[in-house]
């Protein structure tokens, strides 16, 4: 394995990629090649990780999403070493039209290597297109060369579901935030249906009128939805001070449902609870059920990669809950 990964070979690999594979394509009487790149998708995982599946998501964003992507895969202690290897995503949409094809650089990097790749990656980012970086390592977020690898990204994805101390996790987000670094995190992603639905609820005109009652907000969660239930609490809270309604937040553990909300006063009760892939909807003595499947990394990256703007709503959620989650921790 190479002690490290020169950018310029890098780049001349995958140019002589393209020129073998319209070689290769013109012998063969093809309609050709179409090279697609919106953005340059950075992705950090352990080699422990199932690679093979997160090589399938890749390739099943690739095709709304096309992208030079950048995989680092870390190995851990060891001797300093960084190794490379250049392939290519394709697929062909129109029948017997031209493919589409996207690069993608793979590189092995042990820990003690994990400096030099802000270096390495830099020329490898495609100019003047947005920089996402997905960190898929607990380790390396509390890491100092994440924050430098980070720096050079437009948005930086992460998932803090099942990560230790909710109140020091949505501390360290919070503090990026500030600091000027674009976070998206999976958690609050998997809420944007429930977000939704609880809009929805007060889209009728008798349970608007009734907000005003509203004079507590609890959250119940198990498992690792821990940061989810305080964004979840706090975007509400938010939501309802926005409309000059001042209501107490409850976050609270607890071994039911895997998340549950209740909104209530004297005269409207709104509950939100996960039951399997359903969510339950009740209002006062009403109540329905929509499907809420288990997303999979694939539709909650697609949708993080639509969104290359700073989330405003999320930040303030985040801001308070991590504000909140650190005042009840203490």
């Amino acid at each position: 394995m190479g002690t490290t990964v020169a950018p310029e070979k890098v780049l001349k690999e995958l140019s002589a990629l393209w020129v073998a594979h319209g070689k290769e394509g013109a012998a063969a009487g093809a309609a050709g090649v179409l090279r697609a790149c919106s953005m340059t998708l950075v992705v950090l995982a352990e080699t422990g990780d199932d690679l093979a599946a997160l090589g399938e998501t890749i390739a099943a964003l690739m095709p709304e999403h096309p992208a030079r992507a950048l995989m680092i895969y870390l190995r851990g202690a060891g001797p300093r070493s960084l190794a490379e290897r250049v392939t290519q995503q394709c697929w062909k949409p129109f029948g017997k039209g031209p493919q589409i094809c996207c690069e993608q650089v793979e590189i092995t990097a042990s820990d003690a290597a994990l400096a030099d790749l802000p270096l390495v990656l830099l020329p490898l980012v495609v100019p003047d297109l947005p920089v996402i970086v997905w960190c898929r390592s607990a380790r390396l977020l509390r890491m100092p060369e994440f924050r430098q690898i980070s720096t050079m990204a437009t948005k930086v994805v992460m998932d803090s579901a099942g990560l230790a101390g909710l109140a020091a996790v949505m501390g360290w987000m919070a503090d990026a935030t500030r600091e000027g670094l674009m976070i998206a995190d999976l958690s609050w992603t998997r809420l944007t249906r429930w977000r939704e639905m609880l809009s929805h609820v007060f889209e009728n005109r008798d349970y608007l009128a009734k907000l005003s009652g509203i004079s507590e907000v609890r959250v119940e969660f198990a498992g690792e939805l821990g940061v989810a239930a305080w964004l979840m609490g706090a975007w509400v809270a938010n939501a309802l001070a926005d409309a000059g309604v001042k209501a107490a937040l409850r976050v609270e553990k607890q071994d039911g449902a895997a998340l549950r909300m209740e909104l209530s006063g004297p005269e409207v009760r709104v509950a939100m609870e996960r039951q399997g892939d359903r969510l339950v909807i009740a209002v006062n003595r009403l109540s329905n059920c929509t499907n809420l499947p288990q997303p999979s990394d694939y539709l909650l990256m697609r949708e993080e990669l639509g969104i290359v703007r700073r989330d405003a709503v999320f930040e303030k959620s985040l801001v308070s809950a991590a504000r909140l989650a650190y005042s009840t921790d203490k």
